[in-house]
């Protein structure tokens, strides 16, 4: 590709083709940027009004479109690779290379047991990825991580980030044993733990012992390069760490890395309300705070509260009938629904706009209850309050959605990893085909977006696309094609409709006069191939501002 535009020049590339995302002026061929700012959209004709006497070819024969924005995804997409990846499906690392994904439980342990034999010293052996739903009912315990080694901690974390198992060497590091008496430790039958720990208040101990790299390293210097990298291979030129600490020295070293004129994409980081617990006024003065670290490449002010866990991990909150296989009901992951009334309303008195974790139903009913009361009580314009992953939404509660003016992010990418057991095992036939319904929020004129929860699933907005249009799981089967969305509306999900629910349309999102010359280069245009491979279209680069980045 070509080199940045200098600054304070003008420069005007011509593209095949330009998807702006504006829908007033929906393609174009031609764009001005001065700046680092768009400065015009359009043809060569209405170019000639900035005396141009040379037109840039870079994009000549590909295809431009808003640079990819990714509304719900974290930091530690670039911590995790420092780590041992065992998911069951394929995974490409930041350079490129393709992990093969492991498909039983033994080639998990075989492959942990060579890790460890490569170890030095007695630290944490930590994994990632791990997901047992793929193996039916055979849980791991500690009797299965025992045999990687008695002696050294042993730590996976699941795919949902919502469950650990450890070894026994973990649990007596951790203070952990039968009479901890914590929600979310499984148990033997003789009351011994068994390993598995599920969400935040059973997973602390373990995290404390080995120093909580997934909340804590993604403003290290290496973890953010890695993050960047991914991003960049995506497209992505926005995304978000929608679970920050923002202790101040974090985020001033955050500030720093992102300023840099090579860093390749913006940085949108919201507060973590569990680490404030019920002080929200101390969250709110520590955001606050932290502002003045903020520039065009790192963006804060928001909060992200954690309602329940995953559905896959049978920690989310379901209403009647529950789960599926008779499972008992999930976790409250942060707060009782008590408390959660008060947070809700002081976060959005104090003008804090929110996004909230919910999966299961009763999640998302007890959070419509607890902002209907907040907003009754503090009416506030265009708060934007965002349900995050949403998944088991009814008609009705996203009727009340629409009546509340909240938006969604809807976990899309969910069909594709666990369609086939959400609908064997977890919800059964009926609220499966009805998960993630993309096509009721937009036709309830819901401003609606859709995410990776990267590193839950890959960082690829165009695949997210792929899943909310096709629907697909990764057997084949389609899972509720009455909510398959366009090509168009899912394109736009992933560019406008992020930005919108991070108070960032002004700013990004779509090709437009004034916005941040952020543009993801394509190779073909994806509003005119065949649904079935929107996720083939191959990401050649990005531009961010006036820097221009090429993939890997």
């Amino acid at each position: 590709m070509g080199t940045s535009a200098t600054e304070n020049k003008i420069t005007v590339y011509r593209a095949r083709k330009i998807l702006t995302m504006n829908r007033m002026q929906p393609y174009a061929t031609h764009v001005a940027i001065r700046d680092g700012r768009i400065l015009s959209v359009g043809g060569e004709e209405q170019m000639r009004a900035f005396n141009i006497s040379e037109i840039d070819n870079t994009f000549a024969d590909k295809v431009l479109m808003p640079g990819l924005v990714e509304g719900h995804s974290h930091l530690y997409e670039g911590v995790a690779w420092l780590f041992v990846y065992i998911g069951y499906f394929d995974r490409r690392d930041p350079d490129g290379v393709l992990l093969p994904g492991l498909k039983s439980k033994e080639a998990i342990i075989n492959r942990l047991i060579e890790a460890e034999q490569a170890m030095e010293g007695d630290e944490p052996l930590i994994a990632w990825g791990f997901d047992p739903l793929y193996f039916g009912s055979d849980r791991v315990t500690t009797d299965d991580l025992d045999k990687i080694s008695p002696t050294r901690p042993v730590v996976i974390l699941h795919a949902s980030m919502h469950i650990l198992n450890v070894n026994s060497m973990a649990l007596k590091q951790a203070g952990i044993d039968r009479f901890t008496d914590v929600e979310g430790v499984a148990r033997f039958a003789n009351g011994e733990p068994n390993g598995e720990l599920r969400e935040f208040a059973a997973m602390f101990p373990v995290y404390r012992m080995i120093g909580d790299p997934f909340r804590t390293w993604g403003a290290h210097p290496k973890c953010l390069k890695m993050f960047g990298q991914i991003a960049l291979n995506a497209g992505v030129t926005t995304a978000t760490d929608l679970v920050n600490e923002l202790h101040p020295e974090a985020v001033k070293q955050l500030s720093s890395l992102t300023a840099q004129a090579d860093y390749p994409v913006r940085i949108v980081a919201a507060a973590s309300g569990r680490t404030f617990g019920r002080d929200t006024q101390a969250c709110v003065e520590n955001i606050k705070n932290v502002s003045s670290y903020a520039h065009d490449k790192l963006h804060m002010g928001m909060i992200k509260l954690v309602i329940d866990g995953s559905i896959q991990g049978f920690t989310a909150r379901l209403l009647w009938p529950g789960y599926h296989n008779g499972a008992p009901n999930g976790i409250w992951a942060s707060f009782p629904p008590s408390e959660l009334v008060d947070i809700i309303a002081e976060y959005h008195r104090a003008g804090v706009q929110m996004h909230i974790h919910t999966n299961g139903d009763e999640a998302t009913e007890i959070t419509l209850d607890a902002l209907e009361r907040a907003l009754s009580l503090y009416p506030q314009f265009d708060h934007r309050h965002t349900l995050q992953h949403c998944q088991m939404a009814t008609a009705a509660q996203f009727r009340r959605i629409a009546k509340l003016g909240l938006c969604v992010n809807l976990f899309s990418n969910h069909i594709f990893y666990w369609g086939d057991a959400h609908q064997a095992i977890t919800l059964g036939p009926d609220r499966a085909n009805n998960m993630n319904a993309a096509k009721t929020a937009l036709q309830l004129g819901i401003p609606t977006a859709i995410h990776s929860d990267a590193p839950i699933t890959p960082l690829s907005p165009l695949f997210i696309a792929w899943c909310a249009v096709n629907r697909t799981t990764a057997t084949g089967t389609v899972l509720g094609e009455q909510e398959r969305i366009s090509i168009e509306q899912a394109l736009y999900a992933i560019t406008m409709g992020a930005a919108y629910t991070l108070h960032m349309d002004d700013q990004i999102g779509s090709i437009e006069v004034g916005k941040y010359a952020d543009f993801c280069v394509l190779d073909q245009d994806p509003t005119t191939v065949e649904p079935m491979t929107l996720k083939d279209i191959k990401v050649l680069g990005t531009m961010v501002g006036r820097r221009l980045f090429e993939c890997q």
